[in-house]
């Protein structure tokens, strides 16, 4: 028998959870609690084995509640539960402990195999969170792409263009790097033809999306 933590501030979905797992033979939910402080004094009372987790919380949010628990050691198999289909959210939590995502759209079957398949050390994500991290490692790659085409940026370029971003004017330009207006100037052509930008809009735009200046 597996022992389960719900953790939602939804009360009427816990519920519901609660309804479909009392069902299986194997699974018994022990706990619920309302918001992610409370996690750990659930762990403190009882042995756990999976965590249902939500990840916006109240006291301490699902990121957060994967951070202590991957700091503190604490042996728990983790499947998240939540609406956000965001892969910087995703991302997060898989790297700090999180062993699935499933989205709360998904149906009674999806949610008992997340949990099977968690259970068994292996790692689920709902097919909707496959598209989004997919599709994120895709746009990852196209930018690295496009970033290793472009030419590199001398240092003197890589600071006069930090300081085109940052709004500042020729002139203050010229008076921070102690150079001359001229110099400036030809500093500021130089990265617009490398760059390929026809003004300085443009280049604020390719330099922010390229991360030149990381």
């Amino acid at each position: 028998m597996k022992n389960i933590l719900i953790a939602d501030d939804h009360k009427m979905f816990v519920e519901g959870v609660q309804s479909i797992l009392a069902q299986e033979e194997n699974m018994q939910v022990v706990d619920c609690v309302y918001d992610g402080a409370s996690v750990f004094d659930a762990l403190q009372k009882q042995t756990i084995d999976l965590i249902l987790l939500d990840v916006n919380l109240p006291k301490l949010n699902g990121l957060e509640v994967c951070q202590r628990i991957q700091k503190e050691g604490i042996d728990v198999k983790i499947l998240i539960l939540s609406m956000l289909n965001e892969a910087g959210f995703i991302k997060d939590l898989l790297a700090n402990g999180a062993n699935g995502y499933v989205l709360k759209s998904a149906g009674k079957d999806e949610l008992l195999r997340a949990i099977k398949s968690v259970q068994q050390g292996e790692n689920y994500y709902s097919p909707e969170v496959m598209k989004t991290m997919m599709a994120a490692l895709s746009n990852e790659k196209k930018a690295a792409k496009a970033k290793a085409k472009l030419p590199k940026l001398s240092r003197r370029e890589k600071q006069v263009l930090q300081l085109i971003i940052s709004e500042r004017t020729t002139q203050e330009i010229a008076d921070e790097l102690f150079i001359s207006l001229n110099t400036v100037e030809s500093h500021r052509s130089n990265i617009l033809r490398k760059l390929d930008a026809r003004n300085t809009a443009g280049l604020v735009r390719i330099a922010i999306e390229n991360k030149l200046l990381d």
